[in-house]
């Protein structure tokens, strides 16, 4: 009996782990077909009652090809969890009323006004009402703490493309459009166009009763970041107000009452470098939280730090030395309720996590409390009563709502734990080495599915862009794919990434593919050590910086089989002036009849005057209408291998700007991407001649 009894433990353990492997061996590989079944989770808010979460879910409408996103809501215990809003336009940025009668969002559904509008959901039930009928382009909006009124940031409308939506829906046959008339020295951003001198965007109030709709200020520029004050009768903004703000910008904190046409005060210097993230008002009302940035000098390396002022203008602004001290970027700060404590995230080495410093009449600690310990991402950090609620994941699992108290992460949302459920998940490990002058560098390496130690296998090399970007501890698809078609994936964080300080990010200003592409070869060469990366199956690639940096590197080194170069650059000197990156040139590298910034230039593109060292097989893409990166910088190199008789091809995707979104493209893109590698990395030399012929 004895005996007997020893053993039911030990069946029981048997029994759990054959079906435990019998579940793991029931998973598989991620396919393209699983791309649309993903639903990126965003944008949590918690209710005033501290009961409920209110996000965003985007789905992929295949048939449509395009993305739609609704309003979900979950309890703050994980149950309740319920779509609330449908329709083809979708919807999005809720926002509870502070006394918790309302959800508030936008969308661009058909209604009394067209396009996007603030939309109210009543939360003792009924279809949802469309609140404001502005024209031009609603950008933003904030509840006035007595839930009365709306702060509203609407920019200019477009006469010409409105002229073109009434003849459209009249039946009218469109005017031949203007021409485009450039004055700005900044004069193109992606995604927003051509910038015109004439169209900018204000702070307007919005009263929820009368629907009576007046500007806060006579200002004549651009407005954002709309903040009411803890007793509604102040609203703090962001504006550049300085000489030229294309040339020097430098948004400053302004306060006017919370009425029509009020003066406003600047309570932050003209020297100010301030993004466009919303002052935070502590619960007295005596001072504002914000995040200043650096020079423009360093503007593409940028690191923001916490910084406080008070709010009637009486003292200068300060930063707070405890984050100083951590020398990290934060985001997201927000006092605490009780207004003892300022709380933020900190980017720190493949980490992003929540942190808080205490607080007293202006005062702060002098150490930092770190609230989870890596390795953790966390973003979208919002609270509310007993409700604080965080986006998170991980390498092995897909982005969710969650809830954070006591030090602690909750699921909340579920939206793709099914789908996650029948897929078998690649590891992802921390890596680190030496660069070639001793400088530590880190990365993260997945391994194919199914990897057997001491094997070696073809390694893709994928380079994040940014520059001050970081690859981190986040489940990333495309790691994932390649990982489930046999490749070990490396992702390094080279010198210019953020998450490990200044000197780290700043590292190399004015010297683009140096020190990047001496930490990139690092990461390789270690990898190959580690017994794991094939040296002769080698592959690289990346979006926009990554882009770039691919260029640099099959520029410098032949040992890549194969590579992907997307909106990238080479010859950097014939951007100046077609992309959005004006600011950068001249304060970073300097105007190009500058003759040591002419020097500076022919260093940096070196991977087109120098391209016939290139012998790596190239696939370059990009998105038709990039302002970000422009066109050229593809056709350029792609023309330059044709020329040299390298294997090449060049894929336009039209109508998309830097980021491709539309989901056909998307998966398109991963097509190619695999193609390519598999047809150089995993072919035999015979095969591949076969094809090229």
């Amino acid at each position: 009996m004895p005996t007997i009894r020893r053993l039911g433990p030990i069946l029981l353990l048997l029994a759990l782990a054959s079906a435990l492997q019998a579940q793991t061996a029931a998973r598989r590989p991620l396919t393209l077909d699983d791309l649309p079944r993903f639903r990126e989770v965003r944008d949590p808010q918690c209710s005033p009652d501290g009961k409920w979460v209110a996000y965003v879910v985007s789905t992929t409408d295949v048939k449509e090809d395009k993305s739609v996103t609704h309003i979900w809501i979950t309890g703050v215990d994980g149950t309740g969890e319920r779509q609330l809003t449908t329709g083809q336009e979708g919807e999005s940025s809720p926002r509870w009323s502070p006394d918790g009668r309302y959800l508030a969002f936008t969308s661009s559904r058909p209604g009394k006004a067209k396009g996007n509008q603030v939309w109210l959901l009543d939360r003792n039930g009924g279809e949802a009402l469309q609140l404001t009928e502005v024209k031009g382009r609603l950008q933003g909006y904030e509840w006035s703490p007595d839930s009365r009124r709306l702060a509203l940031v609407v920019g200019d409308p477009d006469p010409e493309a409105e002229a073109a939506a009434a003849a459209a829906e009249s039946g009218g046959k469109p005017k031949p459009p203007q021409p485009i008339v450039i004055d700005r020295y900044k004069y193109k951003q992606d995604g927003q166009g051509y910038l015109r001198s004439n169209r900018h965007s204000y702070v307007y109030l919005f009263d929820i009763e009368t629907g009576k709709l007046d500007r806060l200020t006579k200002g004549n520029r651009d407005e954002a970041a709309p903040s009411w004050s803890p007793d509604g009768k102040w609203i703090a903004f962001l504006s550049d107000r300085g000489p030229d703000p294309d040339r020097d910008p430098s948004n400053q904190i302004f306060i006017a009452e919370a009425k029509p046409e009020a003066v406003e005060k600047a309570i932050t210097p003209r020297s100010s470098r301030i993004g466009r993230s919303r002052p935070e008002w502590s619960p007295d009302g005596k001072w504002i939280a914000y995040l200043e940035g650096e020079d423009k000098k360093w503007g593409a390396y940028s690191m923001n730090h916490l910084a406080v002022v008070p709010s009637d203008g009486s003292g200068a602004p300060r930063l707070v030395a405890a984050t100083e001290a951590l020398d990290r970027g934060v985001g997201s700060p927000q006092f605490t309720a009780d207004g003892r404590a300022m709380r933020f995230l900190v980017t720190d080495d493949r980490s992003v996590y929540p942190a808080r410093v205490s607080f007293s009449n202006g005062e702060t600690g002098a150490r930092v409390e770190k609230l989870l310990e890596p390795p953790v991402v966390v973003s979208s950090w919002d609270a509310s009563g007993d409700c604080s609620c965080v986006l998170s994941g991980g390498d092995e699992k897909y982005t969710e709502v969650y809830s954070f108290k006591n030090g602690e992460l909750r699921q909340l949302s579920r939206r793709n734990d099914a789908l996650m459920s029948e897929l078998q998940i690649a590891p992802t490990e921390r890596v680190s080495f030496r660069s070639k002058d001793g400088t530590e560098v880190h990365g993260l390496l997945t391994k194919p599915l199914g990897y057997v130690a001491g094997t070696r296998a073809p390694l893709l090399l994928r380079i994040h862009g940014g520059p001050n970007a970081q690859d981190q501890h986040t489940f990333s698809l495309e790691r994932q794919y390649f990982a489930a078609n046999g490749y070990a994936v490396l992702a390094v964080n080279y010198r210019g990434s953020a998450g490990r300080g200044q000197k780290f990010s700043r590292a190399i200003a004015a010297h683009w593919g140096h020190y990047e592409v001496e930490d990139l070869h690092a990461g390789v060469d270690h990898v190959i050590k580690m017994g794991v990366a094939d040296p002769d199956r080698l592959g690289v690639g990346g979006w926009s910086y990554g882009g770039i940096l691919t260029d640099y590197l099959i520029a410098s080194d032949a040992r890549f089989k194969a590579a992907t170069s997307g909106a990238g650059t080479a010859f950097t000197v014939s951007f100046y002036g077609s992309d959005q990156y004006i600011l950068q040139y001249d304060n970073e590298i300097g105007p190009p009849w500058n003759p040591k910034s002419w020097e500076i230039y022919q260093k940096l593109a070196y991977p087109f005057l120098k391209a016939d060292r290139i012998k790596t097989p190239t696939l370059f893409l990009c998105g038709e209408k990039d302002f970000n990166v422009p066109i050229a910088g593809s056709e350029q190199m792609y023309q330059a291998l044709r020329s040299l008789g390298i294997d090449t091809q060049l894929i336009i995707y039209p109508n998309q700007n830097h980021g491709i979104t539309r989901p056909s493209y998307v998966r398109d893109r991963y097509e190619r991407y695999l193609a390519w590698y598999d047809k150089y990395l995993k072919q035999t030399t015979r095969e591949i001649t076969e094809q090229t012929k």
